[in-house]
């Protein structure tokens, strides 16, 4: 009897296997993709190549979500802060923001102008970042998905503009305007109208929030000379103002996840490295931090990361990490792009087509999948629809 209730053991966890393995919507995973399925405990439901590793692309960003929800917590808030000196210059000194946008700046001036009469030169510090950071697999286009990182950018290191019927080029925002800088750069790229990465060089990103400060303080009465420099803020210095974001973290990482947006990406992985050990944040300090989160945290080794958008080509894990990443992030899921009852993050670099989620029926508890394939993306669209038919546990 004892002998046939353990045949029956095997025969029952043998067929298991050949579930997990044999699933339809395996057929259409080939040799060069990946497909992995866990019911709400964990547990891989069907698999295939799940612990080979591959280029996760943009939903990398769901890692670089979690791990700055596990450091800074969700309510954390940038801050940018403001300094005089005792030669009567305003100091401004970034930490990173990626929402510091016109309408902000136009606040903050607001509030400064209740503060400050006049001063002298506005001086810049950046030096909560490393100066010179590259972002692997970011090219040198004017396209948006390339913009610099720095401790102070202003709308994400770009500028939208239009032309006029004589070819003048003129802000498409109008909580915008142009400044000198942006016209320069326009000018000498010969860009045509759109949203462009006008700069690649730190200096003149910090620089164009500059000028848009000054602009908007001027624009409140206050006045000064005009004149930009590069310096530190010192022990001397008396803080006039600290600006705490009026976005959280959380609003941060939505946005992010919606828009697939690298240059939060970064700005948020390197402050996460400086937090943790310290400025200036370096794209090392970031990585280093991951690597703790994944291994102390998650118990996942051997993932490779070398930035926290999904730029880079030399990032590599596995959809079996990818299922350990979603099954923490779960209480987050609500930020990622959501379509009746499916929450999910897409990825593509050239040949990489990369998808990572969940599937949550009514009343039931959410499913995680990833997804990745090589060369033609199309038949993601025919898996998805199979992994939801699926109906996992």
């Amino acid at each position: 009897m004892a002998f046939f209730l353990l045949l029956g053991e095997i025969s029952t966890a043998s067929s298991a296997r050949a579930d997990r393995t044999t699933h339809p919507c395996l057929r259409h995973i080939t040799s060069g993709d990946a497909l992995a399925v866990a019911d709400p405990s964990g547990d891989i439901v069907f698999e295939k190549n799940a612990t080979e590793p591959f280029i996760p692309a943009s939903i990398l960003k769901i890692l670089t979500a979690a791990t700055a929800l596990h450091y800074l917590g969700p309510a954390y808030r940038f801050k940018t802060a403001f300094y005089t000196d005792k030669k009567g210059n305003l100091k401004v000194k970034g930490f990173g923001d990626p929402l510091f946008i016109s309408e902000i700046i136009l606040e903050i001036s607001d509030t400064l102008s209740k503060k400050l009469v006049d001063f002298k030169d506005l001086i810049i510090d950046t030096s909560y970042f490393a100066s010179g950071i590259h972002i692997p697999g970011q090219g040198m286009s004017t396209n948006p998905y390339d913009a610099p990182v720095g401790a102070l950018c202003a709308n994400f290191n770009t500028v939208c503009f239009h032309r006029t019927r004589t070819g003048k080029p003129v802000s498409s925002e109008s909580q915008t305007p142009l400044t000198s800088l942006a016209r320069r750069k326009i000018a000498s790229l010969h860009l045509k109208k759109g949203r462009h990465v006008f700069t690649h060089n730190g200096h003149d990103a910090a620089r164009y929030a500059g000028e848009l400060l000054l602009y908007f303080l001027s624009q409140k009465g206050v006045k000064n000379s005009g004149q930009i420099r590069f310096g530190r803020v010192t022990r001397e210095d008396a803080n006039v103002y600290t600006y705490h974001s009026r976005f959280t973290l959380e609003t941060a990482l939505r946005k992010m996840l919606k828009f697939s947006n690298n240059f939060i990406a970064n700005q948020i992985f390197i402050t996460v490295g400086a937090r943790v050990y310290g400025a200036p944040g370096t794209l090392k300090k970031g990585i280093r931090a991951t690597r703790q989160y994944l291994e102390k945290t998650l118990s996942i080794n051997g993932v490779r990361i070398t930035e926290g958008s999904g730029l880079s080509r030399e990032n590599r894990l596995t959809a079996v990490d990818m299922l350990t990443i979603l099954n923490h992030f779960k209480p987050y899921r609500y930020l990622l792009t959501e379509e009746n009852g499916l929450y999910y993050k897409t990825g593509t670099l050239s040949g990489i087509h990369t998808r990572a989620g969940y599937i949550q029926e009514s009343g039931k508890a959410p499913c995680a999948f990833v997804i990745s394939l090589r060369g033609n993306g199309k038949k993601i669209t025919a898996l998805m629809a199979c992994i939801r038919r699926s109906r996992c546990p």
